[in-house]
């Protein structure tokens, strides 16, 4: 099998919840177990720092990556979905899983794997697995799948857990409360390993994490408690520049204060994943990680040049600007709504497409109404066509045409705009995979 036959057939004969859905979904850690003997348990070979959360743990990921390349770790991150490439998900220092050697592992592997019937995730994760430790990587970054407590990636004992943030996602798998998302979440916080908590979010969701912490005896740091981010002098609302600040003097770790930080990532929400990333890293230097300040420093500046990372408030086309952003769900979304209510424009046209089974309506509700739509079928089985997204968003007050692809739908949005307008496109990675790089 060449490249392209070896990712079909893993697409065709494992089930894979980014097009099937919840059908695909195998909680439970057995046949992860199982495959990890089979291959003598590789993630066992280097260090690891395991990363969840409802949004920003793919970003977050990214930041403690790229700084841990900078301080001369040779590093390995795994995430997932993929955008344009299934290589995107496997990277050691930033460059994609060689694809002689997927061709290869699903050749070798493929025949005693089959008895234990594993999820597409299952596999491609043991794959990375076995690939980090064949590269001899010294550490490698860990992004959860979904959840946390069932996840496959939950077969790790990292030297750190970091749990972004809580928000409404996957309900009908993780449940339909965030003090229950929380608590598949805390899933990962191992006995006596460190833990970073992004957001409190609430009482309820910050009680869960204490909980569980002291139940497995793991210290836990709240970034928001020991940073605060401050956005410099110039005080533009779209800046990716901004000063961090130990609160009450007392950082976790080396250093107080973080003057003019810059993160590549241009999503005001980046703000949070950088004071979540640096209190990370804070907790890392303190276990005596040899990172240092020029390291965070650059890391920070270069993530997408460093690590590869695509897809977050990412610019892919001038006169007019077209931005896309992979944010799908309901905390995601409110983070963009906001940015795009201050991003200078003449007007707004948005291409957007959805999943059928995310909470659609609650989504539609807080987009803006301000905006020309160009709602499109996302390129998946479980796609909500692209008449009843109009449909819905119709109910919500939003105005716009249905269009078969999302480069159709793209194509007329440019058509329509003037070069002063601004062209969102969103609403799901799958829309992401079929412009990036064709715009």
């Amino acid at each position: 099998m060449n490249y392209e036959e070896t990712l079909e057939y893993l697409y065709n004969c494992y089930p894979v919840f980014e097009s099937q859905g919840q059908s695909a979904y195998k909680p439970g850690l057995y046949n992860t177990e199982r495959i990890d003997e089979l291959l003598g348990h590789p993630h066992q070979r280097y260090k690891t720092i395991h990363v969840a959360g409802t949004n920003g743990k793919g970003s977050v990921s990214h930041l403690i990556a790229s700084t841990l390349q900078k301080s001369g770790l040779k590093t390995g991150l795994y995430t997932s979905p993929h955008i344009a490439d299934f290589g995107e998900r496997i990277r050691v220092n930033g460059e994609k899983i060689d694809r002689r050697y997927v061709i290869e592992f699903v050749e070798k592997h493929k025949d005693e794997l089959k008895e234990i019937h594993p999820s597409f995730f299952e596999f491609t994760m043991e794959m990375a697995f076995q690939y980090f430790a064949d590269e001899q990587v010294d550490v490698a970054v860990i992004e959860v799948g979904l959840g946390g407590r069932l996840d496959s990636t939950n077969i790790i004992t990292p030297d750190l857990s970091v749990i972004t943030n809580i928000s409404l996602d996957h309900t009908n798998l993780l449940g339909d409360t965030l003090e229950q998302i929380a608590a598949e979440k805390a899933g990962i916080i191992k006995k006596g390993v460190p833990v970073v908590i992004g957001e409190r979010v609430s009482d309820g969701v910050a009680k869960v994490f204490e909980d569980k912490a002291k139940e497995m005896g793991a210290p836990i740091f709240f970034a928001e408690d020991c940073f605060s981010a401050d956005k410099n002098a110039s005080n533009t609302p779209v800046n990716n520049s901004f000063d961090v600040t130990a609160k009450d003097g007392n950082p976790i770790g080396t250093d107080s204060r973080y003057i003019n930080i810059t993160n590549e990532l241009n999503g005001e929400y980046q703000q949070k994943n950088t004071v979540t990333a640096l209190t990370a890293i804070e907790a890392l230097i303190k276990q005596g990680y040899g990172i240092k300040k020029e390291h965070i420093y650059d890391g920070f500046a270069t993530i997408c040049q460093t690590t590869g990372l695509i897809g977050r408030w990412q610019k892919i086309a001038e006169k007019p600007d077209v931005i896309c952003d992979m944010g799908h769900n309901e905390g995601a979304i409110r983070c963009i709504t906001q940015q795009l209510a201050h991003t200078p424009k003449k007007a707004l046209r948005v291409v957007f497409g959805m999943v059928k089974d995310k909470d659609v309506d609650t989504v539609l509700g807080l987009m803006p109404k301000d905006a020309t739509y160009y709602f499109c079928n996302a390129p998946t089985q479980r796609a909500l066509p692209a008449d009843e997204l109009k449909a819905k968003g119709e109910a919500h007050g939003l105005r716009g045409d249905a269009f078969p692809t999302p480069l159709d739908a793209l194509r007329q949005a440019r058509h329509d705009a003037d070069e002063r307008d601004l062209i969102f496109v969103g609403g799901s990675a799958y829309i992401l995979a079929e412009i990036i790089g064709k715009a």
